[in-house]
C-alpha cells in the first residue's frame, strides 16, 4: 500500500478542479443536465488549506481497517452518494428501491446526497481517514481515479465475497477487473460513464463523421468541433484514435496525442474545450460534432431529433462511479448487502430507468423493458456485446504522472 502524504496540488491540477466545479463532471446532472456544484470555490480553497496545514500521514496503509461490525445489532446503513443519482418517486420524497430494500431486510438506509465533486468530498473525509477514524459513513460512491487512491492508501475495506453473490455473478465483463482494483476486491461499480462522439445531423448537412480523426481533420468542420475539458476523456479518445490503448500508454504516446490536438487547435479546427455546457451548442448546431458524455446524449436525443452519436471503430472511453466501504465503518455487512441488492436485476433496472447512465449489471434487459422499452434498447444504457468490446478505461496514474499530464493538457486548452 502506498504511504499517504498530504496532497500538494499543482496550478494545473487546481485549474482542472475549477473547470470541473464549473461545468465538468462536477456539473453533470445525474437526471437533468443542470447539477449544481455548490461550494465549489470553497472546496478548492479548503483542499489547499488541508494540504498546507499538514494532516498527519497515516503511515503504511493496512489494506482496510474495520471497527467492530455492528450490523447484526444495528439494522442501519449510512450511505453517501452524488446528487440526483438515485430513483425518486413522483412526490420527490421517497426512493422506491431503497424503501424496497428496507422492507425486505429490515435495514434502514440513511441516504445522504453530500457528494458534489470527487475532490470536494475527498477533502471532507481525508482528515478522518488519515487519522484512522470513522467517517460516519458505511458506503460511499466515488469516481474510479479517487477509488484507486483510497485503495492505494489502505483507507477502504476489503469486501466479503460471501455477502455479494449477485454482484459477483452479474457484474458486466467490461467492469470486472480495472487495473486499480483487480477482481473487484474493494469496490463495485454504481454506474458507468461513457465518452462517445456526438453530432447534430442538421448541422452536419451530409458530412460524414465516423471517428475522432474526422473531428480533427475534416476542413468542412473547421471551427465547429468540440472536445471536453476533462483530460482523461479527451486524451483517452485521442489515444484510441491513434491506435494507442488508454490502459497501457506511455509518456511518449501522451505527448503525441497532445501534439495531435495542438495541431487542430492551431488551425482553428476545435471551437473550444468544454464541460457539459457543450450540450447547448450541440443542440443549437453551433457545434456540428464533439466528444461528449453518453449520459447527456441520452437526454438530448429525447428532446432533439437532430442529436445522435457514434461509437468510433477505434473504441470509446468508459469510467465508473464506484461503491466502497470506508475504514472503521460500523455496518460493513449491511453495506455489502445493499451493494449486492443493486446487482439484482429488478432494482438495477429500476435505477437504470431513472438515471439513464451505463448499467453495470448483466441480465437486466427484460426487467428494464417492463419499465421503459426505449431504455432497454438503448446501447448507451445497456451496451450490447459489440459495444462493450469497444470499451476502454483510462489507466490509473501516479501523482507525478497526473501532475505532468494535467499541466500539458492545461497548456493545450489555455486553462
Amino acid at each position: 500500500m502506498e504511504q499517504y502524504e498530504p496532497d500538494r496540488l499543482s496550478p494545473a491540477q487546481v485549474a482542472a478542479m475549477r473547470r470541473s466545479f464549473r461545468n465538468g463532471r462536477a456539473a453533470l446532472s445525474r437526471r437533468s443536465l443542470l447539477r449544481a456544484s455548490a461550494g465549489g470555490a470553497l472546496a478548492v480553497g479548503g483542499l489547499g488549506a488541508l494540504s498546507a496545514c499538514g494532516i498527519p500521514a497515516a503511515g503504511k496503509g493496512q489494506g482496510g481497517v474495520s471497527a467492530e461490525d455492528h450490523s447484526a445489532k444495528e439494522k442501519t446503513i449510512n450511505f453517501s452518494n452524488w446528487t440526483e443519482y438515485m430513483d425518486v418517486d413522483d412526490s420527490g420524497k421517497h426512493h422506491p428501491t431503497l424503501d424496497a430494500f428496507t422492507k425486505s431486510t429490515g435495514i434502514s438506509v440513511k441516504y445522504t446526497e453530500d457528494i458534489n465533486d470527487n475532490v470536494e468530498f475527498f477533502g471532507k473525509i481525508k482528515p478522518q481517514l488519515a487519522a484512522g477514524q470513522d467517517t460516519g459513513r458505511d458506503l460511499i460512491v466515488v469516481t474510479d481515479w479517487l477509488a484507486a487512491r483510497l485503495i492505494r492508501f489502505g483507507w477502504v475495506q476489503k469486501l466479503n465475497a460471501s455477502n455479494l453473490p449477485h454482484a459477483y455473478a452479474n457484474l458486466s465483463a467490461q467492469f470486472r477487473s480495472p487495473d486499480w482494483d483487480p477482481g473487484r476486491a474493494y469496490s463495485y461499480p454504481w454506474q458507468g460513464i461513457s465518452t462517445v462522439v456526438a453530432f447534430n445531423k442538421k448541422a452536419l448537412d451530409g458530412i460524414e463523421v465516423k471517428s475522432v480523426s474526422d473531428l480533427l481533420d475534416n476542413p468542412k468542420l473547421k471551427g465547429r468541433v468540440g472536445f471536453l475539458s476533462e483530460m482523461r476523456d479527451s486524451m483517452g479518445m485521442t489515444l484510441l484514435d491513434m491506435g494507442k490503448d488508454p490502459e497501457k500508454f506511455t509518456d511518449d504516446d501522451f505527448d503525441a496525442a497532445i501534439a495531435r490536438l495542438q495541431k487542430a487547435v492551431d488551425k482553428g479546427q476545435i471551437r473550444r474545450f468544454t464541460g457539459n455546457d457543450y450540450t447547448s451548442d450541440l443542440t443549437k448546431g453551433d457545434l456540428a460534432a464533439c466528444v461528449a458524455w453518453a449520459g447527456d446524449i441520452v437526454q438530448l436525443k429525447a428532446d432533439s431529433p437532430d442529436v445522435d452519436f457514434i461509437i468510433p471503430d477505434s473504441g470509446y472511453l468508459t469510467s465508473t462511479d464506484n461503491m466502497l466501504v470506508p475504514n472503521k465503518a460500523r455496518h460493513k455487512t449491511n453495506a455489502e448487502r445493499l451493494m449486492d441488492y443493486y446487482y439484482e436485476p429488478g432494482p438495477a433496472a429500476q435505477l437504470a430507468a431513472y438515471i439513464n447512465y451505463v448499467c453495470p449489471v448483466d441480465g437486466v434487459k427484460d426487467e428494464l423493458a417492463k419499465i421503459d422499452k426505449s431504455a432497454a434498447d438503448n446501447p448507451l444504457i445497456l451496451p450490447d456485446k459489440a459495444m462493450a468490446a469497444k470499451s476502454h478505461a483510462f489507466r490509473s496514474l501516479t501523482q507525478k504522472e497526473e501532475t505532468a499530464y494535467e499541466e500539458k493538457f492545461a497548456k493545450l486548452t489555455g486553462a
